[in-house]
């Protein structure tokens, strides 16, 4: 018990320099950024997948939970957020290095994600024809009774920000953690994940979970032999860590969310699927 709560306080603590980071730029758009440069930011929207897709595969979910962050106050496109949940790797890539597996298949599969995530972002903002961004900080603030208007300090509002949605992350995960923990982790377990199709619709609803577990549990079954690239790549695809746990604690149109975490789960099974046409 005090392990799992030691593990779970560390991952919130390495996660919080993102949060922090990401609100303390949004704290200085609010309040400091000139018209001109928020006509900059809301003009290349457009660019936003690339840049995102790049940030995702950097085995971290910190890039994850601050585009929840910089999506709410409309910094960054659909497109740009889905493209960043599509590349993130979480746990997978760590975990690959630690097995030796050849550079060659690693950089094969991080490659086929970033991808995968770009071209599906610039499909998606091109589909819904998006315009330049109407940047919206005051709202993700007045949502968060964030104490902004009573502090001149970017410094303690970023803080403030952060330190609600760090509690709010380590209590959601303390919870999967203790859940995930009890999970028999044995391939012998997982041989209905051998089922072709049905194992990719599984590995990425199992992905869905806001958490590094499924990453870790994923990618070993793969390593092990227990499930084929396919599976993998439909659970990590959507397997954004906690980037859609923060999308729903800090976007209040819980709707729209519902269709992004719909949209993602339809593009994971189908980037899964997709790659049993590659020579991956």
């Amino acid at each position: 018990m005090l392990e799992i709560i030691l593990e779970t306080l560390i991952d919130n603590l390495m996660l919080f320099p993102f949060l922090f980071a990401a609100y303390l730029l949004l704290e200085y758009l609010e309040h400091k950024a000139t018209a001109q440069t928020l006509e900059k930011i809301a003009k290349s929207g457009r660019k936003g997948p690339l840049i995102g897709a790049l940030c995702g595969i950097i085995p971290q979910c910190g890039f994850s939970a601050a585009a929840a962050n910089f999506y709410a106050a409309r910094v960054i496109t659909r497109g740009t957020l889905i493209a960043i949940f599509l590349s993130t790797s979480d746990e997978m890539l760590p975990i690959m290095l630690a097995q030796s597996i050849p550079f060659k298949v690693i950089a094969a599969i991080i490659g086929y994600k970033f991808v995968f995530g770009l071209i599906c972002g610039i499909m998606i903002d091109f589909y819904r024809k998006t315009k330049p961004l109407n940047v919206d900080i005051t709202t993700l603030c007045h949502e968060a009774n964030c104490p902004c208007e009573e502090t001149d300090s970017l410094m303690k509002a970023a803080f403030f920000h952060s330190f609600n949605i760090t509690i709010f992350i380590f209590a959601v995960s303390l919870i999967l953690n203790l859940l995930l923990e009890n999970l028999p982790f044995d391939e012998n377990n997982f041989e209905f994940m051998q089922k072709p199709l049905i194992s990719d619709f599984l590995a990425a609803f199992f992905g869905l979970i806001p958490n590094c577990s499924p990453s870790v549990i994923l990618t070993q079954l793969y390593i092990e032999g227990g499930i084929n690239l396919s599976t993998m790549l439909s659970g990590t695809l959507t397997g954004s860590g906690v980037g859609v746990l923060v999308l729903f604690k800090v976007n209040r149109k819980f709707k729209e969310n519902f269709k992004i975490l719909l949209l993602l789960y339809v593009l994971g099974i189908s980037g899964g699927l997709i790659s049993n046409l590659l020579p991956i």
